[in-house]
């Protein structure tokens, strides 16, 4: 099942009251107050994690709660710290607050780790209140409540190509071929219902390489007001850097003018927004092997006429597949390497600070 939204409700454990005591010990020729401060109260902590890949454990158990501090005891003996409570997220969790809208993190990275909710601090007992005019206090503080509040998670998958396209063009079976992952494929529309990760490997060692393809549910014309899937699942491909729009130039799909069907998904990724009408796009006629030459012609004009690489392909006999992995390789490489240059020049500066 796979879950990309959540709803939770947290609560900080309270700080525990501090003591009033008095020490009366046999041979101690001074007592005076001992009373303990309380302990603090956990925190719920979120953190990222690669083990995890959606909400789903968030959707059946939405409430956490973590352990209150103890309280303060005589003879100076401050109450333990409550135990704090870790959340794992997935890796491209955003946190919300739910009640404001406001955004709290962007889970970019593998263990990423914030506090969500602060535990109250524990209460002072009345030692700490004895002066040299006030010897006997029976003052103390009450621990403080923890935070609570209430957040919406939302999952955006990290994955550097997106596979975008009309229903049953062929985008569940070319992930099949060209990664491990195996998603459900029949020969009817909206067979995807959720998205899909593979990873793709080309090359040998030492130069290998490897990326992260997403497939997501099929669009339809108005997917980014709602109809079909579009709305659910288009979130899914705004962190990708390249998209891989497939286009059915076989008889099946009853459509004859995939010119026309290119502008339809290219509309509705603009109406959706976030920017993907600006993401680098590469072409691809799937089911070449039962192609309609005519529809083929229609298609290859119009990546030419727009400047769009295209990649005839046929996922059922292999034809195309490794022109087309080495293809998506070159570019995901020529995307990444303004991000590797920023990082390396960021780390030098990093490192700077920490020897100050």
């Amino acid at each position: 099942m796979f879950i990309d939204e959540a709803r939770i409700r947290v609560k900080a454990g309270d700080g525990g009251n501090g003591c009033v005591a008095f020490r009366r010990e046999k041979f101690v020729p001074r007592g005076g107050p001992s009373g303990g401060d309380g302990g603090k109260g956990g925190d719920v902590i979120m953190e990222s994690s690669e083990r995890h890949n959606t909400l789903v454990h968030f959707r059946f158990n939405p409430e956490y709660k973590a352990d209150r501090g103890r309280h303060g005891e005589g003879s100076n003996r401050t109450g333990r710290e409550g135990v704090d409570v870790v959340l794992k997220v997935p890796v491209g969790t955003i946190v919300y607050d739910d009640d404001t809208g406001e955004k709290v993190y962007d889970f970019s990275r593998p263990d990423e780790r914030i506090v969500i909710a602060h535990g109250g601090r524990g209460g002072r007992g009345n030692a700490r209140f004895a002066t040299s005019v006030h010897q006997a206090p029976r003052e103390h503080e009450d621990g403080q409540p923890g935070e609570e509040r209430s957040f919406r998670l939302e999952l955006k998958l990290l994955a550097d190509v997106g596979l975008v396209g009309f229903p049953n063009v062929g985008k569940s079976t070319l992930i099949s071929r060209i990664s491990a992952a195996r998603p459900k494929i029949a020969d009817y529309p909206f067979t995807t219902l959720q998205p899909n990760l593979g990873v793709v490997v080309v090359g040998q060692l030492p130069d290998e390489q490897s990326f992260l393809v997403a497939d997501i549910p099929g669009l339809i014309e108005g997917a980014h007001s709602g109809a079909g899937l579009g709305t659910q699942f288009l979130r899914h491909i705004e962190r990708t850097r390249l998209l891989l729009h497939l286009i059915d130039v076989s008889d099946a799909s009853g459509r004859p003018d995939p010119s026309q069907d290119v502008e339809v998904i290219r509309n509705e990724l603009k109406s959706f927004g976030a920017g993907l009408e600006g993401k680098p796009v590469i072409m691809v006629a799937s089911k070449i092997d039962v192609a309609n030459k005519d529809k083929l012609d229609k298609l290859q004009r119009y990546c030419k006429k727009h400047a769009l690489e295209l990649y005839p392909i046929s996922a059922v006999t292999g034809k195309g597949l490794e022109e087309l992995k080495w293809a998506m390789a070159k570019k995901v490489r020529e995307l990444r390497e303004p991000e590797l240059e920023s990082a390396a020049a960021s780390r030098p500066a990093e490192q700077s600070q920490q020897k100050r």
